[in-house]
């Protein structure tokens, strides 16, 4: 049972692919025939074209042809390609067919005007042929298109625009290719190989040939948030191509930290607490949310803040918290650096804060004690010995 199901999925898999080949293959067409896409083309003289041939089997048995080409000028080579080496004969297999090239080689004296060959392929039956014009010119004028794979981008001021643009030569020569790019003021722009990091001005492009390169385009960071448009442009010789991209920048929080009224010092007690403002502003183009605080401090002292988080700082506003400072009873009279940092996804800034530290009250009045003690001691041992 199981087998016979197999069988029966692999029959109609075998119906449905006769059916699909029955649709590809011309309806009461049979026989062999010789074609080609473009059976008239234009040459520069002194260069090597090629034309394309198909020999195509509709439903007959194979058969050998010999292929020839009569019409040939003197100088001219023609040479028949097939599988990149140089063919005398085909065999198309039935309901199939098989490609190949006709390659000219045309002098470089060789005049103006237009020339009628004749490909031939001969078998058992009647000879195919078919008729190749080949115009000799002087040169195309050149044309350039340019396109981009993806037109509009979206980032923050921070990022880096890529566009990969597409740009074919459609001229009968190859070209070299100048590129350039018109940004807004202060935008940087270069471009790069395809897969490369090196910056170019120009590429070479063969005749008919596309070739992709990259255009990088770098805001300033102070760029506001909005729409922006950049056109590249590519030409050679009298023929230029552009294509207009856009890049749409969205806004950025920028974080900085300063003292109240930008004072960046404070005087603090050893062992005791000190608050000291702090002012975060917003000077971007976009809200900082959940900014976070930190500090960084000599060992053993503590850093502390109220609140411990802002939620909201809208672009050109500020909010002041307060940093709440204790040095170490341990520490010794003098200058310390303490460095508060606030973050906000990614956006950050810090300040360093300069804090004096004086010693302690108790340990002045503990001082004074035993200069005290000290001297009372001197005079009683001045007072007792002075007398012997």
């Amino acid at each position: 049972m199981r087998y016979g199901f197999i069988a029966a999925i692999a029959a109609v898999a075998v119906a449905f692919a006769t059916a699909a080949n029955a649709q590809d293959a011309p309806k009461d067409v049979k026989g062999l025939y010789l074609t080609s896409d473009y059976p008239a083309v234009t040459v520069r003289p002194g260069e090597t074209s090629t034309v394309s041939l198909q020999l195509r089997n509709y439903d007959v048995a194979p058969e050998r042809l010999v292929l020839s080409v009569s019409g040939v000028p003197t100088g001219w080579t023609a040479t028949f390609m097939g599988g990149g080496q140089p063919i005398g004969a085909v065999m198309p297999a039935s309901d199939s067919n098989v490609s190949l090239e006709l390659r000219l080689d045309v002098p470089k004296n060789a005049p103006n005007g237009t020339e009628h060959l004749m490909v031939t392929a001969t078998g058992g039956a009647a000879p195919l042929q078919l008729p190749i014009d080949v115009t000799l010119a002087k040169d195309l004028p050149a044309k350039l298109s340019v396109n981009a794979e993806l037109p509009e981008l979206r980032g923050t001021s921070k990022s880096s625009f890529e566009y990969t643009l597409s740009i074919k030569n459609d001229s009968g020569k190859k070209l070299t290719v100048s590129l350039a790019a018109q940004a807004p003021h202060d935008f940087d722009t270069s471009f790069t190989e395809e897969y490369g990091t090196q910056e170019v001005n120009a590429v070479p492009i063969d005749a008919g040939q596309s070739k992709n390169v990259k255009l990088k385009v770098t805001p300033p960071n102070t760029a506001a948030a909005g729409s922006y448009h950049v056109t590249a442009r590519v030409s050679a010789e009298d023929t230029s191509a552009t294509a207009d991209l856009g890049l749409a920048i969205t806004g950025q929080p920028k974080l900085e930290l300063s003292g109240r009224e930008g004072l960046v010092s404070t005087r603090a007690a050893a062992g005791a607490q000190t608050t000291v403002p702090v002012v975060i502003t917003n000077t971007g183009t976009a809200p900082a949310e959940d900014v976070e605080l930190s500090g960084s401090a000599p060992n053993g002292w503590k850093v502390t803040f109220n609140p411990t988080s802002v939620d909201h700082i809208a672009p050109d506003q500020n909010k002041e918290v307060q940093a709440l400072i204790t040095p170490t009873d341990k520490a010794i009279a003098g200058d310390y650096v303490t460095t508060i940092t606030a973050s906000a996804r990614g956006e950050s800034a810090s300040t360093d804060f300069r804090v004096t530290v004086t010693t302690s009250t108790m340990w002045g009045i503990a001082g004074v004690g035993i200069i005290g003690i000290a001297l009372l001691v001197m005079v009683g041992a001045v007072a007792r010995f002075g007398r012997r």
